[in-house]
């Protein structure tokens, strides 16, 4: 794979810093947790263990050159969960959360729980820093897309 999936930067452009430095990545092919390097980036996922039936996982790919400059690693929250400190500017962070909710056909306690971890996790985000949640929510409206123009599709 010459970069991240999801990523639509020529690998082979003249302007590098216009290349995609993060992607965060809903992975429900994978499983564990693991951090692997290729192609410029570094991607860190975790998912539900081996025993269990697969259907949840979240990844960072990272660009090396960022990944040398974090104060930690990625963390896991869960397996349908993670988040991430990057440093900015100054003395400047923004933290970011890759999250997956569970698919409608998921059980509500299932779905209820992965929103529940994620209003925990909230609150220990450093209030200074600026927060970014990105993911798949699996939210649907139903036939009432058109109320949600410009912010959620009919699909």
């Amino acid at each position: 794979m010459p970069y991240p999936p999801g990523c639509s930067d020529n690998p082979g452009s003249n302007r590098p810093e216009r290349r995609t430095a993060l992607v965060a990545r809903e992975l429900a092919r994978y499983k564990g947790q693991l951090d692997e390097v290729g192609a410029g980036y570094t991607f860190f996922w975790s998912g539900r263990q081996k025993t269990e039936r697969w259907d949840a996982g979240v990844a960072f790919a990272i660009r090396n050159d960022i990944v040398g400059r974090l104060p930690c690693l990625p963390q896991v929250i869960n397996d349908c969960m993670m988040s991430l400190r990057l440093p900015l500017r100054g003395d400047k962070f923004a933290t970011s959360i890759s999250a997956y909710a569970p698919p409608m056909t998921s059980s509500d306690a299932g779905k209820e729980k992965c929103y529940e971890n994620l209003h925990a996790l909230l609150p220990t985000v450093p209030k200074v820093d600026k927060l970014i949640v990105l993911g798949d929510f699996n939210a649907h409206v139903g036939t009432d897309h058109a109320a949600w123009q410009g912010v959620l599709g009919p699909h």
